[in-house]
């Protein structure tokens, strides 16, 4: 065999595609370059020709050597005759307890019990088998109406100069108040302490813990005395989030307060916390502590302390619990503050390449790629997000460990979240460091699904996907099948005549809103504000931006013929047969900027605005009281939380 077919033959067993079509229906091939750096970021060694046919021979080998599967879903709750019998004495076990459940002797007809959604581990003689267990379906919703917001933006007299949990509290409060079911926010990972750079929530260091900078200081006991009012006010009242300076006075004051907490007596509570963590958030809080010395990236860590003191490693769990009983505050507070679903989360695509979640998941993660996307009429050159991704096999092989920990850190303090870019589940695109083009590799999207429904059971949560642009046929309707919603955006759902969506003529098994985070809020794109941007920046010429102004204003006019466009857009929001229907904080306060504009990092004051209104005032907001009482005209009232299907 030639090495070309045994390099394809092996990029094939490894679940590398040959080709795809991007969006003009162009066949791109995967170079050979691009399968050898997609392999070897699989732990396969391709360096040479002989090394590419002896991998090849292991692969084989691996395949026609075991006789059982190496995982099986199964639906939880219901008995399950398998369709392979246990050829040698048999046991099975959860994946996290070494004491089995059941047992018992070789048998042609194996059948499982019912069994809570979980993930197992069936050992028949030297083999292990991976259970999924998994309802049929994700948590459902009834009809209902919410609010996203940024919370880094949300203003208050008490806050530190940054959003916090208890700024998030009583805006949910505020908005429980008019019958809102859900309160969405941008995601609250973990950045990283010791990264003073980084400010946009989807490049995090750990999607499996908190953002540590969210934390209200004055909700800390003895915060009163480690950060004063006027340095408060200064961080306050900067014209635009001041990153570096809050993180400075911020983590000041919270390693005084932790200095105080140890000097005191222990705390059981903190001692459960820290307990139930177990060595993930104790190796986590090692990373935090490590880079305090060696700085944010791993990768240039070099002559220091192989093992940090335990003072340090204590201290940052301690943030964790401190975030944590925050954001459950929060939670709470919304729930028993009317909303049916309290917080809706958001979960980013991937963490940052050199931050803490690769770290303390090198095994599964796929080495010397990034997460990205290939070249389509908005990015000729394509887009790289410098973000890591998880290498199939190797997740595999660590029973989606990683994977969970992430969800269940999501789901714990929310009724619904958002997987951004939930294509991912199903194929990734990676780009090599070494300059070969990217390629797509597939992902085990029925075991991700699966792992998704069991953290869902367990934590009462509906998931939305965020599934906007092309997507493979029939993607969709799986991706419903399993329960989750899918995310209608009114800007990309335009005809082409620029006209939009017939909200009679809407899905039902979706969220629906207006704009993103990355789109014109609904002034800014009734006056073009996005356009001006294009033109200041050079992406576009005077004539085009003209051209571009007129074809919006008609836009626009064709919508408002009768009333304002705002009004038209919310009560669209209201009437589509969309079960979720979600209103920006940013377009009740009539804001024009967006959250961010892509393809800028310091052009734009991306991730840096503050609302001009405070938290404490959203209650009495005339403009939030209307839109609330055109939802609820609209049969969109306040509601229960997710059901389970089963």
């Amino acid at each position: 065999m030639s090495t070309d077919k045994a390099l394809s033959e092996l990029a094939d067993h490894y679940g590398i595609l040959p080709r795809f079509r991007d969006l003009d229906r162009v066949e791109r091939p995967t170079a050979p370059d691009t399968q050898k750096a997609l392999l070897a970021a699989n732990d396969v060694d391709v360096s040479t020709d002989a090394a590419i046919r002896d991998s090849l021979k292991l692969a084989r080998r691996d395949r026609s050597t075991r006789t059982l599967p190496r995982e099986v879903i199964v639906q939880s709750g219901r008995t399950t005759a398998l369709t392979f019998p246990a050829i040698a004495p048999w046991s099975l076990r959860t994946d996290d307890t070494a004491e089995p459940l059941a047992c018992g002797k070789p048998t042609e007809h194996l059948t499982l019990p019912p069994l809570p959604p979980d993930i197992y581990v069936l050992r028949i003689g030297s083999q292990e088998i991976t259970i999924l267990a998994a309802p049929d379906t994700l948590p459902q919703v009834p009809r209902q109406w919410g609010m996203t917001c940024a919370l880094y933006g949300l203003a208050s007299d008490r806050n530190a100069g940054l959003g916090d949990y208890e700024d998030l509290a009583r805006t949910a409060e505020a908005l429980g108040a008019h019958g809102a079911g859900f309160l969405g926010i941008n995601p609250v990972h973990n950045m990283g302490y010791a990264d003073h750079d980084t400010i946009s929530p989807y490049s995090p260091s750990h999607r499996g813990y908190l953002n540590t900078a969210h934390i209200a200081l004055d909700k800390v006991p003895g915060a009163a005395r480690v950060l004063d009012e006027p340095t408060r006010a200064k961080l306050r009242n900067a014209r635009t989030i001041p990153y570096r300076a809050h993180k400075s006075a911020h983590h000041a004051a919270l390693e005084t307060l932790h200095r105080t907490f140890r000097q005191g007596p222990k705390d059981a509570e903190f001692q459960r916390f820290k307990s139930g963590g177990g060595d993930d958030l104790l190796t986590f809080a090692r990373f935090e502590a490590l880079s305090e010395l060696g700085g944010p990236d791993w990768r240039d860590w070099s002559g220091i302390a192989p093992e940090p003191a335990n003072l340090q490693v204590d201290y940052h769990v301690w943030l964790q619990w401190h975030a944590a009983q925050q954001l459950a505050a929060a939670q709470s507070r919304a729930l028993t503050g009317g909303m049916g679903l309290g917080l809706y989360l958001d979960l980013a695509v991937g963490p940052r390449r050199g931050g803490a979640e690769t770290w303390c998941a090198q095994g599964s993660v796929a080495q010397g790629v990034s997460i990205g996307a290939p070249p389509d009429h908005l990015s000729p050159g394509g887009q790289n997000w410098m973000l890591a991704a998880y290498a199939p096999r190797k997740l595999r092989d660590q029973r989606y460990r990683p994977w969970r920990r992430v969800l269940a850190q999501t789901m714990a303090h929310a009724g619904i979240i958002r997987i951004d870019h939930v294509l991912g589940l199903y194929r990734s695109f990676w780009i090599p460091d070494d300059g070969s083009p990217g390629g797509y590799i597939r992902q085990p999207l029925d075991a991700l699904t699966a792992v998704i429904k069991i953290e869902a059971a367990r934590h009462g949560c509906a998931v939305i996907g965020e599934d906007l642009g092309l997507v493979p046929k029939g993607f969709r309707d799986t991706m419903r099948g399993h329960g989750f919603y899918g995310y209608a955006v009114m800007q990309y759902e335009k005809d082409a005549k620029g006209r939009f969506p017939d909200p009679a003529r809407s899905p039902t098994q979706v969220l629906s809103c207006f704009a993103t985070h990355d789109t014109p809020t609904v002034d800014g794109y009734a006056t073009g504000r996005d356009i001006d941007w294009w033109e200041k920046l050079g992406w576009i010429d005077a004539a085009r931006a003209r051209a571009e102004h007129c074809k919006r204003a008609g836009e626009v006019s064709a919508v408002s013929k009768a009333r304002p466009f705002a009004t038209e857009v919310h009560d669209r929001l209201a009437v589509t047969n969309a079960t979720l229907a979600a209103v920006q904080l940013d377009d009740v306060l009539q804001e024009t900027e967006t959250q961010n504009l892509p393809g800028t990092v310091d052009e734009h004051p991306n991730w840096q605005r503050r609302y001009d209104v405070k938290v404490d005032a959203l209650r009495a907001d005339n403009s939030l009281a209307e839109i609330a009482q055109m939802m609820q005209d609209a049969g969109r009232g306040p509601q229960e939380g997710p059901k389970n299907e089963d």
